[in-house]
């Protein structure tokens, strides 16, 4: 394989990978193998036709656009490893060259780390933040342990009330058509969280359980699919179950049974102590945020698009993610609040810019200030890495490849940046509070 790098205006870059005849022919006979058995011509039995004579019915490119697919990524990745250049972002592949008994040619079109011309980022002045503990805030503290011990009552009395949690069956229709998507059951829904389509909620309120009930709703001009863009919706309904929350009262009892002490007295000075120790540690961290805002907000950079987008895209993927593992899908997700996937990658740029920025702000400050992980910072991070993930540390390790290391590293280096940053900044008298 060989790579040439063309630097491009506005920090992008063009590699030109090239991969040798050889592996290019045994990328064709790989897609060959991979798609034989599905494969049929009179006077040979399916999968066993040779790839000889499918070439010559069908000619020599048949199996080339899956023999680039099987050839690029590892090419790609092999060229990452190769390229000197600080590469931030997916690449843009064109394939400028796919013929037989040739070397197979692509370009990948990337984003370039920018240059980050740095502000004051010493002594930045941040608000001084207030980390004394209120009646107030340990007042509302016991009513979240109140909500946390609540019991979950089952109701079969009465109809459907707004804060109820329910479990229902939904189907949805437009014109009298099922729309795929719009089916789910024993989904849990509590009335009035804003999680479905604005007004379908309010419709189940004095639902009867057992009952269908009927709830219509418009989809938005601008929803993902086309063809429901301003349609009117009819989902059908039936609650299976309710269940409504029933709070504990707050008294010596209530203290006893959720902890080691006897009275409300003492575990609510136990709370007041547990707070203020979190309230500490949130405005350690706020002071971090702000003064690593100051310092970003100080410096310049011209961030290639292609950088954004690709941390745009991550974040939406990180969140499709999350929902994932709580028994959505995307696409359910996408249904019911009538969004669709770009329109979210547009929702979170302002998030990814500032993401973005702060990054290469803090890595310019530790190169600036000569800021690295240490071997023993890195075994460190192994060990986190590895309780997080129920593994042996030595395994992790071995999974490690020197990119990831290299990565890992870094990130470290621009956690000590940002510690380097707020330990000096500078607090003004004017005291905020810290966020709980």
């Amino acid at each position: 394989m060989s790579l040439q790098v063309e630097k491009l205006e506005k920090n992008m870059a063009k590699l030109t990978i090239e991969t040798e005849v050889e592996e290019f022919e045994k990328a064709i006979e790989k897609a060959y193998q991979k798609q034989k058995s599905k494969i049929s011509i009179p006077g040979f039995r399916k999968g066993k036709v040779p790839r000889q004579m499918v070439e010559k019915m069908y000619g020599k490119e048949v199996f080339f656009e899956d023999a680039a697919n099987i050839l690029i990524p590892d090419a790609y990745d092999k060229a990452l490893d190769e390229c000197e250049e600080d590469i931030v972002s997916s690449p843009t592949i064109e394939v400028t060259q796919i013929e037989a008994g040739k070397p197979f040619v692509f370009t990948a079109t990337v984003a370039l780390k920018p240059e980050v011309k740095l502000g004051k980022y010493k002594g930045v002045k941040i608000d001084k933040i207030e980390t004394e503990v209120t009646d107030e805030e340990v007042d509302a503290q016991l009513e979240r342990e109140r909500e946390n011990n609540a019991r979950n009552i089952t109701v079969d009395d009465r109809p459907v009330e707004d804060g109820d949690m329910t479990t229902l069956d939904f189907e949805g229709f437009v014109d009298g058509v099922a729309f795929e998507g719009g089916k789910g059951e024993n989904y849990p829904l509590t009335i009035g969280s804003g999680a479905f389509i604005p007004g379908f909620e309010e419709q189940l309120v004095g639902a009867k359980i057992g009952e269908e009930t009927e709830v219509k709703v418009t989809f938005p001009e601008d929803y993902q699919a086309e063809h429901l863009q301003g349609k009117e919706a009819v989902f059908k309904c039936t609650v299976k179950e309710i269940r409504k929350k029933e709070l504990p009262e707050l008294n010596d009892e209530f203290a006893s049974d959720i902890s080691e002490f006897d009275t409300l007295a003492e575990y609510r000075e136990d709370v007041k102590k547990n707070l203020q120790e979190q309230k500490t540690k949130d405005a350690k961290r706020e002071r971090e945020d702000a003064a690593v805002k100051a310092a970003v907000e100080a410096s310049e950079m011209e961030i290639p698009e292609a950088m954004l987008e690709t941390q745009q895209k991550q974040m939406v993927d990180e969140f499709a993610q999350r929902i994932t593992m709580q028994g959505i899908s995307m696409e359910q997700y996408l249904q019911l609040t009538g969004s669709n996937y770009q329109q979210m990658v547009e929702q979170v740029k302002p998030q990814a810019e500032e993401r973005v920025r702060s990054r290469l702000v803090l890595e310019a400050v530790a190169k600036a200030e000569n800021l690295e992980a240490t071997e023993e910072d890195y075994e460190e991070e192994l060990k986190t890495m590895a309780d997080v993930y129920q593994m042996e540390v030595d395994k992790v390790r071995e999974l490690m490849r020197e990119r990831d290391k290299k990565s890992i590293m870094q990130d470290l280096a621009v956690r000590k940046a940002a510690e380097f940053i707020a330990e000096n900044a500078k607090e003004s008298k004017t005291a905020s509070k810290a966020k709980k």
